[in-house]
């Protein structure tokens, strides 16, 4: 099977698990996500204790809206600031960070920079919904010998769905993890699948990557 998830050269993408879209009190707050924190969590702590690579995807906006998407730019620009450059909501949630002290360089970002935060695991910036688009993900991840990639994070019909086909685009082989992906609906499930994309929950994928001989992903 072509696009079989392949756990020896598997890496987990994280999208926008920024504090303002998902903690209550942030700037643009996303409904659902404060409480799949904890699994987003839990596959994070998974990958980083099997030693496999973690790719941290996150939004900076300008207070001026002007890097935004052309239906957000008035909304952000009105906002006082959503994921603002050196803001506090612009920031990793506390659970992912591999370390408490762990803060994002907005300007390496801006650059297109891939800000390594802990031994196999980086932070990078996209400029639009796809994690793909305009940014150095396809040969970072090429050139650490990734060809299998598990999403988890903020807001399913957005940013994950769309960085989840642009994957499929480029031949690699994806996992979407339902309990741990914000807004996510059955129906946008069943979609994934038709392209080939499995549907797993978090314990199945925890079991896949640290106990790989007690599940096996079909």
């Amino acid at each position: 099977m072509h696009d079989k998830p392949n756990p020896g050269a598997s890496a987990l993408i994280t999208i926008d698990v920024q504090h303002d879209f998902s903690h209550k009190d942030g700037a643009a707050y996303i409904d659902g996500t404060e409480e799949i924190l904890p699994n987003i969590g839990r596959v994070v702590r998974g990958f980083r204790a099997a030693g496999k690579p973690i790719v941290h995807v996150i939004r900076l906006y300008s207070r001026d809206g002007s890097n935004a998407e052309l239906c957000r730019r008035e909304a952000v620009a009105n906002s006082g600031g959503i994921v603002a450059p050196d803001s506090a909501g612009s920031q990793l949630v506390a659970g992912l960070r591999p370390d408490p002290g762990t803060k994002i360089d907005p300007e390496f970002l801006l650059r297109g920079g891939f800000q390594e935060v802990a031994p196999n695991e980086w932070i990078m910036f996209k400029p639009r919904w796809g994690a793909f688009y305009q940014t150095g993900l396809h040969d970072h991840l090429t050139g650490i010998g990734v060809d299998t990639l598990t999403f988890v994070g903020v807001n399913f019909p957005n940013c994950p769905r769309a960085s989840i086909y642009q994957a499929g685009e480029r031949d690699f082989r994806v996992i979407v993890v339902s309990d741990a992906v914000s807004q996510v609906y059955e129906r946008g499930l069943a979609e994934c699948r038709g392209i080939g994309v499995r549907v797993h929950n978090c314990t199945e994928v925890l079991a896949w990557i640290g106990q790989p001989q007690a599940h096996q992903l079909q």
